[in-house]
């Protein structure tokens, strides 16, 4: 059997909104770095015919100048789309347990909360502070531009069955 090469291809590109305030540190010789976790969400209908929806939580790591620029536009709640490269990560936590990570590596990030919007963090209790971004390089923060017309039609259907 002839020798497989099998491609080298990491990327990964994913939407969603931040479950916390990221966290910036910077290394011990001074490179920025900031951490955070995001939720996206997957709806699909069950056997039942039956919208429901699936949370899936990730962690992402940023460095250097993207890690300053979250710093500075990000909070619990801002949406993003993130590319980048999944990395995982073996360690021992204080119980001596070995714990395997696996967390994006970014090399973009799109904000795509527009300027002078209040964001509304869903389930959160108590007062709400508007925090106004930087612009966005995007215009429109809808996704519905790229999907492709059979769903768009699905999301058009569940739309009116909620109504």
């Amino acid at each position: 059997m002839a020798d497989l090469k099998m491609p080298e291809l990491n990327s990964v590109i994913i939407a969603g909104n931040l479950t916390k305030d990221p966290v910036f540190r910077q290394t011990t010789n001074g490179t920025p770095v900031v951490n955070f976790s995001i939720a996206s969400n997957r709806k699909y209908r069950d056997a039942n015919n039956q919208w429901q929806e699936e949370v899936c939580y990730v962690g992402v790591v940023a460095w250097n100048k993207l890690a300053e620029s979250c710093t500075n536009r990000l909070k619990k709640g801002s949406a993003v789309l993130v590319d980048g490269e999944l990395q995982s990560h073996v360690f021992k936590n204080d119980d001596g347990h070995t714990r395997n990570v696996v967390e994006i590596k970014a090399r973009r990030i799109q904000f795509l909360n527009k300027k002078g919007i209040p964001q509304e963090v869903p389930h959160q209790t108590g007062a709400s502070h508007p925090h106004e971004e930087e612009p966005s390089t995007v215009e429109d923060d809808s996704f519905d531009k790229f999907l492709t017309n059979d769903e768009a039609q699905l999301l058009k259907d569940q739309s009116s069955d909620h109504s």
